[in-house]
């Protein structure tokens, strides 16, 4: 006889075997099966109906609209939704997503408005006229520690986010990092003398370390997943504002007595508006229910608390039944992931079981996103373009605004792209245009110096396909790829690489110019990629539509 569904029923997998439809606040019950018998009873009943076909009506079965598989991070689960879970579950509003977005995002924006400004600062700084001050004449090295100050700020930044990240949650980390900022942007400004100045970009850095840590990770884990993607990439694309943005102060500024004060002061009211922002906004569910299994706190406490930040991050009104249903379901998904495990990991756990497996992921694509050239290209990008015949490549600040304008330009096609065509082809695609662009200009370098043309298509080309790929992407999927366990650790980890790896190409890049000259620094760069993309395509999931707690179970485990 044919089955007949009650409408409220929903099929779900649970771990262990499977469970008959069940209404939708019961605890569905474990039965164990040998999946060989059922196979083969399903056969013969499909044999015996076949038989019986010519004597017997059928009867109907019903099967309602609303029946459909969800996966659990603890594996196949089976139980039932409220009726409207269809439409309402991961419902949002695009209001309500703009906020808890925009003001981390803005730690993003702060971070590459301080590579842009520098660009301008270090021309008004060291200049006799324009400086206004009696210590411009700065040697290599003291130059050399201005613009790379918040460099090393940041690596600091990172190391002080790996053992308190989880202590302080994302959001206090976020407004210790927008304090961080406010200080280190007025200290740069009103700097009296080198030292001062030097400590500011330091305090600054550490701003900088702190906030990519906790930018990704408080909209990874406050975003609805069908969007993730877009919003991650999207901070993306506020670094790339942030840059060009400083462009354009930097050009305004240039001819201004003491212009690099004003550089690097206008990132004191920014980060302001980062701190006040940061205060309004609640703290990550995922991070409070990550402290209720972790014994921090009454777990009911911390779960009535989770709820009314879901609540509130989806514009919903507080204690409202779909938050508390999402809420459930995170936490049983959490305990069942460290049931058997101590509440808190040890420091070492990021180099272990699936953790090292996301660390090898996350980590392997922001390494290679520093080492496949991407600050070092650009340096010689007014020498080709002057090449190319354009005249505003004399001036330095408008290649550097076009330029700036292009990489926000192809950000957006990533951002609009990512939740569609997913994180590897994006990637795949991206890598490819890379090595492409680089062998290009080695060929340029080498044979093709009567093509001036093809070194500027070269040179757009790498740019474009940075944006699309190792740009946005490998933030996006070291936000996503991390247990909820380690995440803390583990995004702190990647950070810390990023960072280290860019001072080591920054470092690294006069003396190889000077030793390989451009055809072979290109040559070298273009190996690096090609290498890159192999690692892309053979180590790096497809993430795009999955919660972070089924990509957990999935892709992890």
């Amino acid at each position: 006889m044919a089955s007949v569904l009650a409408p409220s029923a929903t099929v779900r997998p649970i771990a262990g075997g499977y469970a008959s439809p069940l209404p939708s606040r019961l605890t569905p019950t474990k039965v164990h099966y040998n999946p060989q018998p059922l196979r083969s009873m399903k056969k013969s009943k499909k044999n015996a109906a076949a038989s019986q076909s010519s004597r017997l009506p059928l009867l109907p079965t019903v099967i309602t609209p609303n029946l459909r598989l969800r996966p659990q991070a603890q594996g196949p689960d089976y139980s039932s939704p409220s009726p409207s879970d269809d439409a309402t579950e991961d419902a949002f509003s695009w209001s309500s997503v703009v906020i808890p977005f925009l003001f981390p995002a803005l730690g993003g924006l702060l971070f590459g408005y301080d590579i842009g400004a520098t660009s301008g600062a270090s021309i008004s700084l060291q200049s006799p006229e324009l400086s206004g001050t009696t210590w411009f004449n700065l040697s290599a090295v003291q130059l050399g520690l201005v613009v790379s100050g918040s460099l090393y700020g940041a690596l600091a930044g990172s190391l002080i986010a790996y053992p308190t990240s989880d202590f302080l949650g994302r959001r206090r980390e976020l407004i210790t990092a927008s304090v961080l900022y406010l200080v280190g942007g007025l200290v740069t400004g009103c700097a009296p003398d080198l030292v001062v100045l030097i400590i500011g970009r330091l305090i600054y850095g550490i701003g900088i370390g702190m906030a990519m840590h906790g930018a990704p990770l408080y909209i990874a884990e406050t975003s609805p997943s069908q969007i993730r993607g877009t919003l991650i990439s999207l901070k993306e694309l506020f670094i790339v504002l942030g840059i060009l943005l400083g462009y354009l102060v930097g050009s305004v500024e240039i001819t201004a007595v003491g212009g690099w004060r004003y550089m690097y002061g206008l990132s004191a009211p920014i980060a302001l508006a980062m701190a006040m922002g940061m205060w309004t906004l609640p703290p990550s569910p995922r991070w409070l229910l990550l402290r209720a299994v972790q014994g921090k706190g009454a777990l009911e406490d911390y779960k009535e608390k989770a709820m009314n930040a879901l609540a509130k991050l989806r514009g919903r009104p507080a204690g409202d039944k779909i938050s508390e249903r999402q809420i459930d379901e995170t936490l049983v998904s959490l305990k069942a992931a460290y049931a058997e495990e101590e509440s808190e990991g040890s420091l070492l756990e990021v180099f272990q079981g699936a953790s090292l497996k996301a660390f090898i992921i996350g980590g392997g694509l922001v390494l290679f996103q520093q080492i496949t050239g991407q600050p070092s290209v650009l340096y010689y990008a007014t020498s080709i373009l002057q090449s190319a015949g354009f005249s505003a490549a004399s001036d330095a600040a408008r290649v550097s605004v076009v330029i700036g304008l292009f990489k926000l330009l192809m950000t957006g096609i990533a951002v609009l792209k990512v939740d569609n065509l997913g994180r590897r082809p994006l990637l795949i695609g991206g890598v490819g245009g890379i090595v492409l662009s680089l062998f290009l200009l080695a060929a340029y370098y080498n044979v093709l110096g009567s093509l001036p043309l093809v070194a500027v298509g070269a040179l757009l080309l790498y740019v474009g396909s940075y944006q699309v790929s190792f740009g946005p992407i490998s933030w996006l999927m070291v936000s996503e790829i991390f247990p909820l366990r380690t995440r803390g650790r583990g995004i702190s980890l990647a950070v810390l690489t990023n960072f280290g790896s860019n001072a080591l190409v920054t470092f690294a890049f006069s003396p190889l110019k000077e030793l390989l000259g451009p055809a072979n620094i290109f040559l070298l760069f273009g190996a690096i990629a090609l290498l890159s993309l192999a690692f892309v395509f053979f180590y790096v999931p497809e993430t795009k539509g999955l919660s972070l707690e089924e990509i957990e179970a999935k892709i992890l485990n």
